[in-house]
């Protein structure tokens, strides 16, 4: 029983979805943007109600669901506040200059009226409260208003009224947990007993009590003893969305490790790894900047681990630690091109993946201002262009042999043969690339099928219908 497929029995349930452009918030012509516009993460609330945006600038852009007037009409999103999270700062310590950009933004659950949530840059977690601020006045006072100190006889006592003159959200900051990390860090996520949540940089992962800002406990450290023995270091980390002394943590060696805190600790003892590794004889110089993990994550339902790197995205059951579920191809193509990205350092760029409320589907991004979504029970892959106009695109079958990948290009030799034809437009779709046009932030709403998909400073959101309306 516990060897069975997962989604055994949902292949016919699990329908290709028709993906419909909603909106787009920022610049969408091609003049050149400001470093410190580009989106650097993007993640929605609990309900879905909130989907807060930051940018290397160190800003965090807080949208809101407005419920629609017209019947038929789907539910839009609207500008609510805006706020500078970082500033830049300098370490004087070590003579390093700490970038203002949001690494990362997470929500925690809602409790009042107020919404909270933590961003990150590369030192320092903040906790921040977004919140309305109603403005009153009062009207029919028993005085004029020129008024000067001299006595009047009040004929007619009159109640004063109050009357709400101005509504305003604002942010402010609640928290800053400082100190903890000496490295930069890459990954914030909060438990599920809504106490507690881990921050992660290259080498340490820290637990942090909401409330005390002053200490935090190391359950993962990498560190060696000697630098120069290094040889692996953390990518990102999550806590299970239902058990909270479980967590996961990807490396740069192509390896997602869960842990137990209820086991020791310190959990530099993994419990389970999923790793697939590859065969010496296909090894190459840039093997380990292929495999590296940018991102993992765990489905909503906590059942498949999702770990995206440049080449690949792989879905992991997480009771089958020796290989992958399903493996979707993605930068195969780019493979005769790997030395001018590796120069350009377009090679390390991190895209980062996140998996539909139902578990059925993923989603990431790729060059071109593409992302690609796919339907894990079939194997299947839709791939769309952040436009404003988007054409209708059936979903490509990636199960069955003689196939293409989700990228409209013809899998590697590794899969199927490829004819001469089939390589020429290949090699030809490689060269149209355009690398400075890519995805690399992504979320799914957590509830509907709505995807928020950030492209240099510009912020798309998109609806799916069932594609057999």
């Amino acid at each position: 029983r516990n060897s069975a497929c997962p989604l055994d029995g949902l292949t016919n349930m699990s329908k290709d979805l028709a993906w419909r452009f909603s909106q787009v918030f920022g610049a969408t012509s091609p003049a050149p943007v400001d470093e410190a516009d580009i989106i650097s993460t993007i993640e929605f609330d609990q309900t879905g109600s909130f989907l807060a945006v930051g940018d290397r600038g160190g800003r965090v852009v807080v949208f809101t669901r407005s419920t629609p007037t017209k019947t038929g009409k789907l539910p839009e999103y609207k500008f609510l506040v805006e706020f500078q999270s970082h500033e830049p700062s300098f370490d004087y310590l070590k003579s390093l200059e700490i970038d203002e950009k949001i690494n990362a933004i997470k929500w925690l659950p809602r409790r009042s009226a107020s919404r909270f949530l933590l961003s990150s840059n590369d030192k320092t977690v903040k906790l921040w409260k977004i919140f309305t601020k109603t403005a009153h006045r009062f009207t029919d006072l028993n005085i004029t208003s020129d008024y000067r100190g001299r006595k009047e006889v009040i004929k007619k006592l009159k109640v004063p009224k109050m009357e709400i003159e101005d509504v305003a959200v604002m942010a402010s900051p609640c928290k800053n947990y400082e100190n903890g990390h000496m490295f930069q860090i890459n990954s914030v996520s909060p438990n599920s007993d809504q106490q507690t949540f881990l921050s992660a940089d290259d080498l340490r992962i820290n637990l942090w009590n909401l409330d005390v800002t002053s200490e935090c406990f190391q359950i993962v450290d990498k560190k060696p003893e000697d630098m120069d023995e290094l040889s692996e270091v953390i990518t990102s980390a999550e806590f299970h969305p239902r058990h909270c002394n479980i967590f996961l943590y990807s490396t740069s060696k192509g390896c997602v490790k869960m842990a137990d805190m209820r086991a020791n600790a310190l959990c530099d003892r993994h419990s389970k790894q999923f790793e697939h590794t590859v065969d010496s004889k296909n090894s190459s110089f840039f093997a380990d900047f292929l495999s590296s993990i940018s991102d993992a994550k765990f489905s909503r339902d906590g059942k498949f681990i999702i770990a995206r790197d440049y080449v690949q995205l792989k879905v992991w059951d997480v009771r089958k630690e020796k290989e992958p579920f399903k493996t979707f191809d993605l930068h195969n193509h780019l493979r005769s091109r790997f030395c001018e990205l590796y120069e350009s350092d377009t090679i390390f760029d991190s895209f980062k993946c996140c998996a539909s409320p139902d578990s059925k589907y993923t989603l990431t991004g790729t060059y071109n201002n593409k992302f690609v979504i796919h339907n894990i029970a079939r194997g299947t892959a839709v791939n769309l262009e952040a436009a404003k106009f988007q054409p209708h695109k059936a979903a490509v079958d990636l199960s069955r042999k003689g196939t293409i990948n989700s990228l409209n290009i013809p899998l590697s030799p590794a899969h199927h043969r490829m004819s001469n034809g089939n390589a020429k437009a290949a090699a030809a779709h490689s060269e149209n690339l355009d690398f400075t046009k890519k995805i690399l932030c992504t979320a799914w709403h957590p509830k509907e099928n709505v995807i928020a998909i950030g492209t240099a400073s510009s912020l798309f959101t998109y609806n799916a219908v069932d594609a057999d309306k």
